[in-house]
Protein backbone atom coordinates (compact mmCIF):
# COMPACT_ATOMS: atom_id res chain seq x y z
CA UNK A 1 0.00 0.00 0.00
CA UNK A 2 1.44 3.37 -0.92
CA UNK A 3 2.68 6.04 1.74
CA UNK A 4 0.25 8.44 0.26
CA UNK A 5 -2.42 8.34 -1.50
CA UNK A 6 -3.82 10.48 -4.67
CA UNK A 7 -6.51 12.47 -4.26
CA UNK A 8 -9.06 13.31 -7.38
CA UNK A 9 -9.49 17.58 -7.01
CA UNK A 10 -12.61 17.96 -8.48
CA UNK A 11 -14.56 22.03 -8.80
CA UNK A 12 -18.11 22.45 -9.19
CA UNK A 13 -19.55 22.77 -12.29
CA UNK A 14 -20.73 26.10 -13.17
CA UNK A 15 -24.44 27.28 -12.27
CA UNK A 16 -27.42 27.23 -14.97
CA UNK A 17 -27.78 30.40 -16.33
CA UNK A 18 -31.53 30.75 -14.88
CA UNK A 19 -29.92 30.27 -11.71
CA UNK A 20 -27.35 32.78 -12.07
CA UNK A 21 -30.04 35.34 -13.20
CA UNK A 22 -32.95 34.57 -10.19
CA UNK A 23 -29.51 35.05 -7.87
CA UNK A 24 -28.02 37.87 -9.39
CA UNK A 25 -30.66 40.63 -7.93
CA UNK A 26 -28.53 40.24 -4.68
CA UNK A 27 -25.53 38.55 -4.63
CA UNK A 28 -22.29 38.41 -6.43
CA UNK A 29 -20.94 36.29 -9.55
CA UNK A 30 -19.05 33.89 -6.90
CA UNK A 31 -21.19 33.85 -3.96
CA UNK A 32 -23.99 32.74 -6.53
CA UNK A 33 -21.65 30.09 -7.42
CA UNK A 34 -21.53 28.61 -3.63
CA UNK A 35 -25.27 29.29 -3.09
CA UNK A 36 -25.83 27.24 -5.92
CA UNK A 37 -23.41 24.26 -5.06
CA UNK A 38 -25.50 24.19 -1.36
CA UNK A 39 -28.39 22.78 -3.90
CA UNK A 40 -29.97 26.83 -3.21
CA UNK A 41 -32.08 28.09 -6.64
CA UNK A 42 -34.22 30.48 -5.67
CA UNK A 43 -33.63 34.28 -4.13
CA UNK A 44 -36.32 32.55 -0.96
CA UNK A 45 -34.16 29.62 -0.39
CA UNK A 46 -31.37 31.81 -0.10
CA UNK A 47 -33.02 34.34 2.26
CA UNK A 48 -34.41 31.04 4.20
CA UNK A 49 -30.60 29.39 4.13
CA UNK A 50 -28.90 32.31 5.07
CA UNK A 51 -31.05 33.70 8.27
CA UNK A 52 -31.17 30.64 9.55
CA UNK A 53 -35.04 30.27 9.13
CA UNK A 54 -35.53 27.12 9.88
CA UNK A 55 -37.88 26.34 12.42
CA UNK A 56 -37.83 23.90 15.06
CA UNK A 57 -40.31 21.51 14.78
CA UNK A 58 -42.54 20.26 17.86
CA UNK A 59 -40.88 17.16 19.86
CA UNK A 60 -44.33 15.80 19.94
CA UNK A 61 -44.02 14.37 16.94
CA UNK A 62 -41.91 12.61 17.82
CA UNK A 63 -42.33 8.50 18.80
CA UNK A 64 -41.97 8.43 22.38
CA UNK A 65 -42.09 11.70 23.34
CA UNK A 66 -45.56 11.94 24.76
CA UNK A 67 -44.58 8.75 27.26
CA UNK A 68 -41.31 10.07 27.95
CA UNK A 69 -42.69 13.47 29.44
CA UNK A 70 -45.39 12.00 31.20
CA UNK A 71 -43.26 9.79 33.13
CA UNK A 72 -40.92 12.07 33.79
CA UNK A 73 -43.09 14.88 34.93
CA UNK A 74 -44.51 12.04 37.25
CA UNK A 75 -41.08 11.46 38.30
CA UNK A 76 -40.31 15.57 39.01
CA UNK A 77 -44.01 16.24 40.74
CA UNK A 78 -43.60 12.81 43.18
CA UNK A 79 -40.04 13.03 43.85
CA UNK A 80 -38.59 9.71 42.50
CA UNK A 81 -35.07 9.39 41.84
CA UNK A 82 -33.95 10.10 38.00
CA UNK A 83 -30.89 8.93 36.92
CA UNK A 84 -29.33 10.55 33.35
CA UNK A 85 -27.07 8.00 31.68
CA UNK A 86 -24.79 9.15 28.75
CA UNK A 87 -21.88 8.71 27.33
CA UNK A 88 -18.54 9.78 27.96
CA UNK A 89 -17.89 11.53 24.30
CA UNK A 90 -18.74 15.30 24.24
CA UNK A 91 -22.32 14.30 22.56
CA UNK A 92 -23.08 12.31 25.57
CA UNK A 93 -21.37 14.75 28.10
CA UNK A 94 -23.44 17.51 27.27
CA UNK A 95 -26.95 15.96 26.57
CA UNK A 96 -26.18 14.46 30.03
CA UNK A 97 -25.44 17.99 31.72
CA UNK A 98 -27.77 19.74 29.76
CA UNK A 99 -31.02 16.91 30.96
CA UNK A 100 -29.69 17.45 34.61
CA UNK A 101 -29.46 21.60 34.57
CA UNK A 102 -33.23 21.28 32.92
CA UNK A 103 -34.50 18.15 35.88
CA UNK A 104 -32.30 20.25 38.80
CA UNK A 105 -34.74 23.42 37.95
CA UNK A 106 -37.31 21.83 37.84
CA UNK A 107 -36.59 20.36 41.38
CA UNK A 108 -36.70 16.90 40.72
CA UNK A 109 -34.65 14.57 43.07
CA UNK A 110 -31.84 13.74 39.43
CA UNK A 111 -28.02 12.34 39.00
CA UNK A 112 -26.11 11.55 36.17
CA UNK A 113 -23.96 8.43 35.79
CA UNK A 114 -21.71 8.47 32.77
CA UNK A 115 -20.00 5.09 32.40
CA UNK A 116 -16.26 4.15 32.78
CA UNK A 117 -14.54 3.59 28.95
CA UNK A 118 -12.49 1.40 30.53
CA UNK A 119 -13.69 -0.35 32.83
CA UNK A 120 -17.82 -0.70 31.96
CA UNK A 121 -17.59 0.38 27.79
CA UNK A 122 -19.64 2.25 26.16
CA UNK A 123 -23.46 2.05 26.77
CA UNK A 124 -25.54 0.45 29.59
CA UNK A 125 -24.18 -1.99 31.14
CA UNK A 126 -25.65 -4.77 33.71
CA UNK A 127 -23.51 -3.73 36.74
CA UNK A 128 -24.23 -0.41 36.38
CA UNK A 129 -28.44 -1.31 36.00
CA UNK A 130 -27.74 -3.27 39.10
CA UNK A 131 -26.31 0.00 40.90
CA UNK A 132 -28.37 1.87 40.23
CA UNK A 133 -31.33 -0.10 41.32
CA UNK A 134 -29.60 -0.78 44.51
CA UNK A 135 -29.35 3.11 44.99
CA UNK A 136 -33.15 3.76 44.50
CA UNK A 137 -33.39 4.74 41.55
CA UNK A 138 -36.52 4.62 40.14
CA UNK A 139 -36.32 5.79 36.55
CA UNK A 140 -33.15 6.24 34.09
CA UNK A 141 -33.41 8.56 31.11
CA UNK A 142 -30.46 7.77 28.77
CA UNK A 143 -28.87 10.25 26.67
CA UNK A 144 -26.73 9.21 23.41
CA UNK A 145 -26.48 5.44 24.16
CA UNK A 146 -29.24 2.10 24.71
CA UNK A 147 -30.88 2.02 21.54
CA UNK A 148 -29.23 -1.72 21.08
CA UNK A 149 -29.33 -2.63 25.31
CA UNK A 150 -31.71 -5.21 25.08
CA UNK A 151 -30.22 -7.01 28.24
CA UNK A 152 -29.85 -3.81 30.18
CA UNK A 153 -33.41 -2.97 29.09
CA UNK A 154 -34.91 -6.33 30.57
CA UNK A 155 -33.06 -6.01 33.37
CA UNK A 156 -34.17 -2.79 34.82
CA UNK A 157 -37.54 -4.22 34.30
CA UNK A 158 -37.09 -7.07 36.19
CA UNK A 159 -35.60 -4.65 39.27
CA UNK A 160 -38.61 -2.24 39.00
CA UNK A 161 -37.19 0.47 37.56
CA UNK A 162 -38.60 2.24 33.88
CA UNK A 163 -35.75 2.87 31.41
CA UNK A 164 -36.19 5.74 28.85
CA UNK A 165 -33.98 5.33 25.91
CA UNK A 166 -32.97 8.77 24.11
CA UNK A 167 -30.43 7.79 21.01
CA UNK A 168 -29.66 9.15 18.14
CA UNK A 169 -27.78 5.85 16.46
CA UNK A 170 -28.98 3.24 13.99
CA UNK A 171 -31.29 0.65 15.90
CA UNK A 172 -31.52 -2.95 14.83
CA UNK A 173 -34.62 -4.40 13.25
CA UNK A 174 -36.48 -4.94 16.54
CA UNK A 175 -36.09 -2.49 19.63
CA UNK A 176 -35.02 -2.90 23.38
CA UNK A 177 -38.13 -3.45 25.61
CA UNK A 178 -38.20 -0.15 27.53
CA UNK A 179 -40.66 2.02 28.95
CA UNK A 180 -40.44 4.63 26.04
CA UNK A 181 -38.04 5.66 23.22
CA UNK A 182 -36.85 8.48 21.49
CA UNK A 183 -34.60 7.73 18.20
CA UNK A 184 -35.10 9.29 15.16
CA UNK A 185 -34.09 7.03 13.23
CA UNK A 186 -36.43 4.15 14.25
CA UNK A 187 -39.39 2.82 11.88
CA UNK A 188 -42.04 4.22 12.09
CA UNK A 189 -40.31 7.60 13.26
CA UNK A 190 -42.26 10.70 11.58
CA UNK A 191 -40.11 13.43 12.88
CA UNK A 192 -39.04 15.57 9.97
CA UNK A 193 -35.41 15.88 10.80
CA UNK A 194 -33.51 12.85 11.95
CA UNK A 195 -30.27 14.01 12.05
CA UNK A 196 -30.19 15.33 15.80
CA UNK A 197 -27.36 14.60 17.94
CA UNK A 198 -27.56 12.99 21.09
CA UNK A 199 -27.90 16.21 22.44
CA UNK A 200 -30.36 17.48 20.31
CA UNK A 201 -32.32 15.18 21.10
CA UNK A 202 -31.91 15.78 24.71
CA UNK A 203 -32.56 19.53 24.17
CA UNK A 204 -36.28 17.94 22.69
CA UNK A 205 -36.97 16.15 25.06
CA UNK A 206 -36.05 19.44 27.85
CA UNK A 207 -38.28 21.70 25.52
CA UNK A 208 -41.60 19.21 25.61
CA UNK A 209 -41.05 18.82 29.14
CA UNK A 210 -40.79 22.24 30.24
CA UNK A 211 -43.86 23.02 28.14
CA UNK A 212 -45.24 20.85 30.75
CA UNK A 213 -43.93 23.16 33.15
CA UNK A 214 -45.00 26.53 32.03
CA UNK A 215 -45.10 28.47 35.42
CA UNK A 216 -41.63 27.46 35.76
CA UNK A 217 -40.28 29.92 33.82
CA UNK A 218 -36.74 28.01 32.20
CA UNK A 219 -36.63 28.07 28.83
CA UNK A 220 -34.81 25.08 26.54
CA UNK A 221 -32.94 28.02 24.42
CA UNK A 222 -31.25 28.54 27.69
CA UNK A 223 -29.02 25.07 26.86
CA UNK A 224 -28.38 25.55 23.35
CA UNK A 225 -24.39 26.42 23.92
CA UNK A 226 -24.39 22.86 25.20
CA UNK A 227 -26.14 21.36 22.18
CA UNK A 228 -24.07 23.54 19.81
CA UNK A 229 -20.86 21.98 21.30
CA UNK A 230 -22.33 18.62 21.22
CA UNK A 231 -23.47 18.81 17.45
CA UNK A 232 -20.84 20.17 16.17
CA UNK A 233 -18.43 17.73 18.27
CA UNK A 234 -20.08 14.88 16.99
CA UNK A 235 -19.83 15.88 13.25
CA UNK A 236 -23.52 15.37 12.92
CA UNK A 237 -24.78 17.18 9.84
CA UNK A 238 -25.06 21.30 9.84
CA UNK A 239 -28.52 21.36 7.93
CA UNK A 240 -31.98 22.09 8.67
CA UNK A 241 -32.80 21.93 12.10
CA UNK A 242 -29.11 21.29 13.57
CA UNK A 243 -28.11 23.87 11.40
CA UNK A 244 -30.63 26.44 13.30
CA UNK A 245 -29.66 24.63 16.71
CA UNK A 246 -26.06 25.23 16.48
CA UNK A 247 -26.23 28.63 15.32
CA UNK A 248 -27.96 29.95 18.16
CA UNK A 249 -25.90 28.07 20.08
CA UNK A 250 -23.06 29.65 19.36
CA UNK A 251 -24.41 33.74 19.75
CA UNK A 252 -25.08 32.10 23.22
CA UNK A 253 -21.26 30.21 23.27
CA UNK A 254 -19.57 33.95 22.12
CA UNK A 255 -21.61 35.45 25.27
CA UNK A 256 -19.21 33.42 27.94
CA UNK A 257 -22.35 33.09 29.97
CA UNK A 258 -21.62 29.57 31.15
CA UNK A 259 -17.93 29.41 33.05
CA UNK A 260 -16.87 26.09 32.01
CA UNK A 261 -17.10 26.34 28.08
CA UNK A 262 -15.40 30.17 28.62
CA UNK A 263 -12.80 28.41 30.59
CA UNK A 264 -12.18 25.90 28.15
CA UNK A 265 -12.10 28.13 25.50
CA UNK A 266 -9.37 30.13 27.36
CA UNK A 267 -7.68 27.14 28.01
CA UNK A 268 -7.61 26.36 24.30
CA UNK A 269 -6.28 29.51 23.79
CA UNK A 270 -9.47 30.30 21.20
CA UNK A 271 -11.13 33.87 20.61
CA UNK A 272 -14.29 33.19 22.27
CA UNK A 273 -16.12 36.22 21.17
CA UNK A 274 -15.46 34.96 17.42
CA UNK A 275 -15.76 31.31 18.49
CA UNK A 276 -16.45 29.44 15.34
CA UNK A 277 -17.86 25.75 14.60
CA UNK A 278 -14.01 24.82 13.66
CA UNK A 279 -13.13 26.42 17.23
CA UNK A 280 -15.35 23.44 18.38
CA UNK A 281 -14.72 20.89 16.62
CA UNK A 282 -11.03 21.20 16.91
CA UNK A 283 -10.61 23.11 20.29
CA UNK A 284 -13.53 22.64 22.59
CA UNK A 285 -14.72 19.13 21.43
CA UNK A 286 -11.31 17.18 21.52
CA UNK A 287 -11.03 18.66 25.29
CA UNK A 288 -14.03 17.57 26.47
CA UNK A 289 -13.82 14.01 24.80
CA UNK A 290 -9.88 13.68 26.42
CA UNK A 291 -11.74 13.31 30.02
CA UNK A 292 -13.28 10.35 28.57
CA UNK A 293 -10.03 8.90 26.88
CA UNK A 294 -7.73 9.78 29.48
CA UNK A 295 -9.14 9.00 32.75
CA UNK A 296 -13.01 10.01 33.48
CA UNK A 297 -15.47 11.93 31.54
CA UNK A 298 -16.97 12.50 34.86
CA UNK A 299 -14.32 15.83 34.98
CA UNK A 300 -15.87 16.83 31.53
CA UNK A 301 -19.72 17.02 33.10
CA UNK A 302 -18.16 18.89 35.97
CA UNK A 303 -16.76 21.44 34.29
CA UNK A 304 -19.99 21.90 32.25
CA UNK A 305 -21.92 22.13 35.32
CA UNK A 306 -19.52 24.24 37.28
CA UNK A 307 -21.24 27.49 38.36
CA UNK A 308 -18.40 29.79 39.02
CA UNK A 309 -15.20 30.43 37.07
CA UNK A 310 -12.92 29.21 39.82
CA UNK A 311 -14.15 26.17 39.85
CA UNK A 312 -14.14 26.21 36.06
CA UNK A 313 -10.96 27.50 35.90
CA UNK A 314 -9.33 24.24 37.63
CA UNK A 315 -11.56 21.64 35.72
CA UNK A 316 -10.27 23.25 32.44
CA UNK A 317 -6.71 23.39 32.95
CA UNK A 318 -7.44 19.51 34.22
CA UNK A 319 -9.20 18.63 30.29
CA UNK A 320 -6.39 20.46 28.95
CA UNK A 321 -3.54 18.55 30.68
CA UNK A 322 -5.66 15.25 29.80
CA UNK A 323 -5.62 16.67 25.96
CA UNK A 324 -2.08 17.11 25.83
CA UNK A 325 -1.37 13.87 27.09
CA UNK A 326 -3.97 12.35 25.00
CA UNK A 327 -1.62 13.53 21.86
CA UNK A 328 1.56 12.23 23.08
CA UNK A 329 -0.06 8.40 23.44
CA UNK A 330 -2.09 8.99 20.09
CA UNK A 331 1.65 9.73 18.45
CA UNK A 332 2.76 6.98 19.85
CA UNK A 333 0.41 4.39 19.19
CA UNK A 334 -0.75 5.86 15.99
CA UNK A 335 2.48 4.29 14.42
CA UNK A 336 2.52 0.82 16.04
CA UNK A 337 -1.58 0.65 14.79
CA UNK A 338 -0.14 1.26 10.98
CA UNK A 339 2.83 -0.83 11.43
CA UNK A 340 0.54 -4.09 12.44
CA UNK A 341 -2.17 -2.86 10.27
CA UNK A 342 0.29 -2.95 6.88
CA UNK A 343 1.98 -5.92 7.50
CA UNK A 344 -0.02 -8.61 5.53
CA UNK A 345 -0.05 -5.96 3.00
CA UNK A 346 -2.52 -4.36 0.55
CA UNK A 347 -5.93 -5.11 2.34
CA UNK A 348 -9.18 -4.19 1.80
CA UNK A 349 -9.75 -3.29 5.33
CA UNK A 350 -7.20 -2.35 8.10
CA UNK A 351 -6.96 -3.97 11.36
CA UNK A 352 -5.15 -3.38 14.36
CA UNK A 353 -4.95 -5.13 17.67
CA UNK A 354 -2.73 -4.98 20.54
CA UNK A 355 -3.02 -5.36 24.21
CA UNK A 356 -1.52 -2.09 25.36
CA UNK A 357 -3.13 -0.39 23.19
CA UNK A 358 -5.04 3.39 24.60
CA UNK A 359 -8.80 2.25 24.77
CA UNK A 360 -9.28 6.06 24.76
CA UNK A 361 -7.38 6.20 21.38
CA UNK A 362 -8.91 3.72 19.46
CA UNK A 363 -11.26 5.87 17.69
CA UNK A 364 -8.66 8.04 17.04
CA UNK A 365 -6.06 5.68 15.52
CA UNK A 366 -8.25 4.45 13.18
CA UNK A 367 -9.39 7.91 11.75
CA UNK A 368 -5.78 8.21 10.96
CA UNK A 369 -5.38 5.29 9.31
CA UNK A 370 -8.45 5.80 7.15
CA UNK A 371 -7.46 9.31 6.29
CA UNK A 372 -3.92 8.26 5.86
CA UNK A 373 -5.10 5.01 3.81
CA UNK A 374 -8.53 5.65 2.62
CA UNK A 375 -9.03 2.36 3.76
CA UNK A 376 -11.61 1.31 6.42
CA UNK A 377 -10.13 0.60 9.83
CA UNK A 378 -10.84 -1.55 13.01
CA UNK A 379 -8.53 -0.66 15.88
CA UNK A 380 -8.95 -2.61 19.25
CA UNK A 381 -7.84 -3.73 22.55
CA UNK A 382 -7.17 -7.10 23.38
CA UNK A 383 -8.14 -7.70 27.42
CA UNK A 384 -7.67 -11.33 28.17
CA UNK A 385 -10.77 -13.45 27.41
CA UNK A 386 -12.25 -9.89 25.14
CA UNK A 387 -11.28 -7.91 22.90
CA UNK A 388 -12.77 -3.77 22.08
CA UNK A 389 -12.58 -1.71 19.14
CA UNK A 390 -13.29 1.05 17.61
CA UNK A 391 -13.58 1.14 13.77
CA UNK A 392 -13.99 3.92 11.43
CA UNK A 393 -14.78 3.64 7.45
CA UNK A 394 -15.03 6.02 4.14
CA UNK A 395 -18.21 6.93 2.24
CA UNK A 396 -18.26 3.93 0.14
CA UNK A 397 -18.46 1.40 2.86
CA UNK A 398 -21.11 1.01 5.70
CA UNK A 399 -19.16 -0.14 8.65
CA UNK A 400 -22.22 -0.67 10.93
CA UNK A 401 -24.30 -2.46 8.40
CA UNK A 402 -20.82 -4.69 7.69
CA UNK A 403 -20.81 -5.39 11.09
CA UNK A 404 -24.27 -6.33 11.82
CA UNK A 405 -22.99 -9.38 9.00
CA UNK A 406 -20.66 -10.38 11.62
CA UNK A 407 -23.28 -9.96 14.63
CA UNK A 408 -23.16 -13.58 15.74
CA UNK A 409 -19.43 -12.94 16.48
CA UNK A 410 -20.12 -9.78 18.68
CA UNK A 411 -21.03 -9.30 22.10
CA UNK A 412 -22.24 -5.53 21.07
CA UNK A 413 -21.97 -3.31 18.46
CA UNK A 414 -23.20 0.19 17.19
CA UNK A 415 -23.05 3.13 15.65
CA UNK A 416 -23.12 4.88 11.86
CA UNK A 417 -22.22 4.50 8.46
CA UNK A 418 -18.63 5.61 9.11
CA UNK A 419 -17.72 5.05 12.92
CA UNK A 420 -18.84 2.25 15.09
CA UNK A 421 -17.76 0.75 18.01
CA UNK A 422 -17.79 -3.61 19.11
CA UNK A 423 -16.86 -6.02 21.82
CA UNK A 424 -16.12 -9.01 20.95
CA UNK A 425 -14.73 -12.44 22.47
CA UNK A 426 -10.72 -12.57 21.73
CA UNK A 427 -10.83 -16.41 20.48
CA UNK A 428 -13.29 -14.55 17.50
CA UNK A 429 -11.07 -11.95 16.49
CA UNK A 430 -9.44 -14.00 13.47
CA UNK A 431 -12.47 -15.21 12.26
CA UNK A 432 -13.46 -11.34 12.70
CA UNK A 433 -10.49 -10.15 10.66
CA UNK A 434 -11.35 -12.57 7.95
CA UNK A 435 -15.01 -12.14 7.37
CA UNK A 436 -14.98 -8.20 7.38
CA UNK A 437 -12.32 -8.66 4.79
CA UNK A 438 -14.51 -10.12 2.93
CA UNK A 439 -17.23 -7.87 3.10
CA UNK A 440 -15.24 -5.04 2.55
CA UNK A 441 -13.51 -6.83 -0.59
CA UNK A 442 -16.80 -7.86 -1.75
CA UNK A 443 -17.79 -4.14 -1.46
CA UNK A 444 -15.17 -2.52 -2.35
CA UNK A 445 -12.98 -4.69 -4.27
CA UNK A 446 -14.20 -2.92 -7.97
CA UNK A 447 -13.87 0.68 -7.08
CA UNK A 448 -11.17 2.90 -7.51
CA UNK A 449 -10.42 4.09 -3.93
CA UNK A 450 -9.38 7.21 -4.16
CA UNK A 451 -10.76 10.24 -1.77
CA UNK A 452 -12.55 12.97 -3.48
CA UNK A 453 -11.50 16.96 -2.54
CA UNK A 454 -14.29 18.98 -4.05
CA UNK A 455 -13.99 23.06 -4.49
CA UNK A 456 -16.73 25.66 -4.85
CA UNK A 457 -15.12 27.69 -7.24
CA UNK A 458 -11.61 28.04 -9.02
CA UNK A 459 -9.91 31.35 -8.11
CA UNK A 460 -7.87 33.15 -10.47
CA UNK A 461 -5.57 34.51 -6.99
CA UNK A 462 -3.71 37.30 -8.89
CA UNK A 463 -6.73 38.90 -9.31
CA UNK A 464 -7.75 39.00 -5.54
CA UNK A 465 -7.22 42.36 -4.18
CA UNK A 466 -8.24 43.48 -0.50
CA UNK A 467 -10.99 45.13 -1.56
CA UNK A 468 -11.94 41.57 -2.48
CA UNK A 469 -10.85 39.53 -0.44
CA UNK A 470 -13.53 42.08 2.22
CA UNK A 471 -16.14 41.10 -0.20
CA UNK A 472 -15.60 37.99 -0.14
CA UNK A 473 -14.95 37.06 4.00
CA UNK A 474 -17.99 39.19 4.85
CA UNK A 475 -19.99 37.07 2.37
CA UNK A 476 -18.57 33.69 3.47
CA UNK A 477 -19.39 34.45 6.89
CA UNK A 478 -23.35 34.33 5.89
CA UNK A 479 -22.50 30.76 5.50
CA UNK A 480 -21.98 29.83 9.15
CA UNK A 481 -22.61 27.76 10.73
CA UNK A 482 -20.43 25.44 8.59
CA UNK A 483 -19.77 21.78 9.07
CA UNK A 484 -20.76 18.33 8.42
CA UNK A 485 -23.32 18.61 5.25
CA UNK A 486 -22.62 22.29 4.89
CA UNK A 487 -19.16 22.44 4.54
CA UNK A 488 -17.34 25.33 4.72
CA UNK A 489 -16.32 27.35 0.91
CA UNK A 490 -13.62 25.46 -0.25
CA UNK A 491 -11.85 27.17 -3.63
CA UNK A 492 -8.63 26.05 -5.93
CA UNK A 493 -5.92 28.36 -7.29
CA UNK A 494 -3.25 27.19 -9.38
CA UNK A 495 0.41 28.33 -10.56
CA UNK A 496 0.88 29.96 -7.04
CA UNK A 497 4.74 30.87 -6.75
CA UNK A 498 6.37 29.24 -3.11
CA UNK A 499 8.08 31.86 -1.20
CA UNK A 500 8.93 30.33 1.97
CA UNK A 501 8.49 27.69 3.78
CA UNK A 502 8.85 25.75 7.05
CA UNK A 503 7.88 22.76 9.40
CA UNK A 504 6.09 23.54 12.39
CA UNK A 505 4.14 21.70 15.37
CA UNK A 506 5.77 19.77 18.38
CA UNK A 507 6.41 16.95 15.87
CA UNK A 508 7.09 18.79 12.57
CA UNK A 509 4.12 17.18 10.93
CA UNK A 510 2.90 20.71 9.50
CA UNK A 511 3.84 22.86 7.01
CA UNK A 512 3.78 26.67 7.12
CA UNK A 513 4.50 28.65 4.02
CA UNK A 514 3.71 31.81 1.70
CA UNK A 515 2.23 31.68 -1.66
CA UNK A 516 1.63 34.72 -4.50
CA UNK A 517 0.55 35.44 -7.41
CA UNK A 518 1.26 38.58 -9.11
CA UNK A 519 1.22 41.28 -6.38
CA UNK A 520 -0.79 39.25 -4.21
CA UNK A 521 0.91 37.42 -0.97
CA UNK A 522 -0.77 34.73 1.23
CA UNK A 523 0.24 33.09 4.64
CA UNK A 524 -0.57 29.49 4.31
CA UNK A 525 -1.06 26.64 6.50
CA UNK A 526 -1.07 22.95 5.64
CA UNK A 527 -2.18 20.50 8.47
CA UNK A 528 -0.13 16.91 8.49
CA UNK A 529 1.44 18.13 5.47
CA UNK A 530 4.68 18.83 6.70
CA UNK A 531 6.64 16.19 4.70
CA UNK A 532 6.02 18.34 1.59
CA UNK A 533 8.86 20.01 3.33
CA UNK A 534 11.56 17.94 2.24
CA UNK A 535 10.47 18.62 -1.39
CA UNK A 536 8.86 21.02 -1.98
CA UNK A 537 8.30 22.61 -5.71
CA UNK A 538 8.71 25.86 -6.43
CA UNK A 539 5.11 26.91 -7.43
CA UNK A 540 2.18 24.39 -6.71
CA UNK A 541 -1.70 23.87 -7.20
CA UNK A 542 -3.68 24.57 -4.09
CA UNK A 543 -6.93 23.24 -3.04
CA UNK A 544 -7.62 25.71 0.39
CA UNK A 545 -10.11 27.24 2.59
CA UNK A 546 -10.14 30.75 3.75
CA UNK A 547 -9.70 31.73 7.73
CA UNK A 548 -9.14 34.21 10.00
CA UNK A 549 -5.99 33.56 12.18
CA UNK A 550 -6.01 35.17 15.66
CA UNK A 551 -2.88 35.35 17.30
CA UNK A 552 -1.22 38.14 20.29
CA UNK A 553 -4.59 39.99 19.54
CA UNK A 554 -4.19 40.57 15.93
CA UNK A 555 -6.37 39.27 13.19
CA UNK A 556 -4.88 38.07 9.96
CA UNK A 557 -6.05 36.15 6.57
CA UNK A 558 -4.18 32.70 5.61
CA UNK A 559 -5.13 29.85 3.63
CA UNK A 560 -5.87 26.78 5.20
CA UNK A 561 -4.52 24.45 2.61
CA UNK A 562 -6.25 21.12 1.86
CA UNK A 563 -4.11 19.44 -0.48
CA UNK A 564 -1.43 20.43 -2.74
CA UNK A 565 0.38 19.07 -5.59
CA UNK A 566 2.96 20.68 -7.95
CA UNK A 567 1.98 23.16 -10.25
CA UNK A 568 -0.03 21.61 -13.30
CA UNK A 569 0.37 17.96 -12.55
CA UNK A 570 -3.05 16.63 -12.79
CA UNK A 571 -5.71 17.71 -14.42
CA UNK A 572 -8.79 18.96 -12.46
CA UNK A 573 -12.22 17.39 -12.65
CA UNK A 574 -15.83 18.84 -13.00
CA UNK A 575 -18.10 17.31 -10.20
CA UNK A 576 -21.62 16.45 -10.25
CA UNK A 577 -24.20 19.11 -9.89
CA UNK A 578 -25.45 19.12 -6.16
CA UNK A 579 -29.02 17.32 -5.02
CA UNK A 580 -31.46 19.94 -4.86
CA UNK A 581 -32.10 21.41 -1.44
CA UNK A 582 -29.27 19.59 0.36
CA UNK A 583 -28.79 22.98 2.11
CA UNK A 584 -32.56 23.23 3.67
Amino acid sequence: MPFHHSKRWEVAPALPEEVDRELAALYPPFFRQLLYNRGILTLAEAERYLQGQVECDDPALMLGMAATVDRLAWAVEHGEKIVVYGDYDADGVTATALMVQVLEALGANVRPYIPSRFDEGYGLNLEAVELLAKEGARLVLTVDCGIRSFEEAERARQLGMDLIISDHHHPLQSLPDAFAIVCPRQEGETYPDRNLAGVGLAYKIAQALLARFPSSGLEAADWLDLVAVGTVADVASLLGENRMLVRRGIERLRQGRRPGLAALAGAARLNLPKLSTFDIGFGLGPRLNAAGRMDSAMSALELLLAKDSATAGRLAQVLDNHNIRRQEVMRDMQERAEAIALREGEEAILFAFQEDFSEGILGLAAARLTERYYRPAVVGKIEGEYARASCRSIPEFHITRALDECKDLLVRHGGHSMAAGLTLRTEHLDELRERLGQIAARELGTRELRPVIRADKELDASKIHRKYIDSLMKYLEQLQPTGQGNPEPVFVSRGLKVHSYRQVGSDKSHLKFSVSAGDVVFSAIAFRQGEWANHMPPSVDLMYQFEINYYNGEESLQLKVLDLRPAGSAPLEIGEPPIRGEAH
